[in-house]
Parts: structure tokens; C-alpha cells; sequence
């Protein structure tokens, strides 16, 4: 479901699914494509959410923001790159996930942390508040620490991971259209 909150409501692209037990709450822009799947919640009430085209957020996750502050005046945003795919019981809070990346389940990405482009992170790992990780590599750990650098095969990965979430996402909207 998505929903307003004061004078915000969420952006849709095209071909947008969101499951019916999802909950997209204020200011959240979702690109072309993008799936929510059940128990996922993006609250967008004090800062603003983007999510790029193509992106999957599987069950359970949550995505959040921080509001203004003496030191962030315009607030924390969230954004989430093109192509990523969110493991299920992922948390997101204030950061940037960068394009064609995998966040396993159960991982926790915390404020102000950056994760470049085609990075894996493995599940139930911790990235903490302001720490940047390195395209090319995988991370894994609480806190996350870079364990190598990704195989041509995992790079194509998350395209694959995408494409396939796109395709299963047109299926629920076949079933049950918005």
C-alpha cells in the first residue's frame, strides 16, 4: 500500500509493484520497475527515499531516513541505486546503496555509510554509521569487512537478479493489477 503523509505522497514509476502487505509511507520516489514485496516498509516521513529502476526490496525489509539536524540541515536521505537487489529482512537507514549491488539478508546498512557500485554484501552483515565500501569486492561481517574482490560471474549476477525480480514482479501485476 502506499500512503500520504502531510503534504507527501509516494512517486511511482511505470510497472511499479508493491505488495498489498507493504507499507510506502511520504516522501519516496521508486524508478521504473521496482518491486516491494510483502512486510517491506519504506517511511519516507522526515527525509526522502529514492529507489532506482529495476531494484527489489524482498519481505521484511525496511527502509528509513533521519530528519534534519544542526549538522545535516537538509536531513539524511536514503538512496538506492538501479538494479540493486535488498535481501530479505534487510534494514536500510539514511545511506546510499549504490547501482547493480546485492545487500544479503538480514544486513544492516546504518547511517551515512556508502556502498559503491556493484558491491556485495553478505548476509546478516553490519555497515557502520560513515564507512564507505569499495566497488569490485565482497564484504562480509559485523562490522563488514572487505573479504575479496568479485568474480566476473558475480558481477553479472546482479543484472541477473534484477532482470529476474522485473520479470517475477509483472507477473503479480498480471495477477492482481494495481
Amino acid at each position: 500500500m502506499k500512503r500520504a503523509y502531510k503534504s507527501f505522497t509516494p512517486n511511482l514509476g511505470e510497472n511499479v509493484y508493491i505488495d498489498p502487505q507493504a507499507c510506502v509511507i511520504g516522501q519516496v520516489t521508486l524508478g521504473d520497475d521496482v518491486s516491494v514485496w510483502p512486510m517491506t516498509v519504506l517511511r519516507g516521513d522526515v527525509c526522502t527515499i529514492t529507489v532506482g529502476a529495476r531494484s527489489n526490496l524482498q519481505d521484511g525489509s525496511i527502509l528509513h531516513v533521519n530528519g534534519p539536524s544542526p549538522d545535516h540541515p537538509n536531513g539524511w536521505p536514503l538512496l538506492v541505486g538501479t538494479d540493486v537487489t535488498l535481501g530479505h529482512q534487510a534494514i536500510l537507514h539514511a545511506c546510499t546503496i549504490g547501482d547493480r549491488s546485492l545487500i544479503g539478508m538480514g544486513s544492516t546498512v546504518l547511517d551515512g555509510a556508502v556502498i559503491e557500485e556493484e558491491v556485495l554484501l553478505a548476509a546478516g552483515s553490519l555497515v557502520t554509521p560513515g564507512k564507505v565500501l569499495e566497488s569490485g569486492y565482497l564484504y562480509a561481517g559485523r562490522p563488514a569487512k572487505q573479504v575479496r574482490p568479485l568474480s566476473a560471474d558475480e558481477l553479472a549476477f546482479f543484472v541477473a537478479s534484477a532482470a529476474h525480480y522485473a520479470e517475477l514482479k509483472d507477473d503479480y501485476l498480471k495477477a492482481s493489477p494495481p
